[in-house]
């Protein structure tokens, strides 16, 4: 199992990239989270498999259609805690 922390930087909030997000990190049997951050990013933290992951990271360069992603920055993290039962957005 892999788990990575991502920071999405562009034109993503207020455009679906969340909801976007959780049905494509959820398509790819990904747990974890997804919540906006007060600069105008998107963060993220993915669990799964390494192959899983991978494609993740891949697809938050395209986004939902009205996105514009200028930036995608992922590190390796640790798994939470208890574990994340599902993907979701935090508020």
């Amino acid at each position: 199992m892999k788990t990575c922390r991502c920071s999405v930087m562009g034109m993503v909030q207020g455009v679906g990239f969340r909801f976007w997000t959780v049905r494509t990190a959820s398509a790819l049997n990904l747990t974890g989270w997804v919540r906006n951050r007060s600069d105008g990013a998107v963060e993220l933290l993915a669990c799964g498999t390494e192959d899983a992951v991978a494609a993740l990271q891949e697809k938050l360069w395209e986004g939902p259609p009205y996105s514009r992603v200028a930036q995608v920055t992922c590190t390796d993290a640790l798994a939470p805690d208890p574990p994340c039962p599902d993907f979701s957005i935090q508020y």
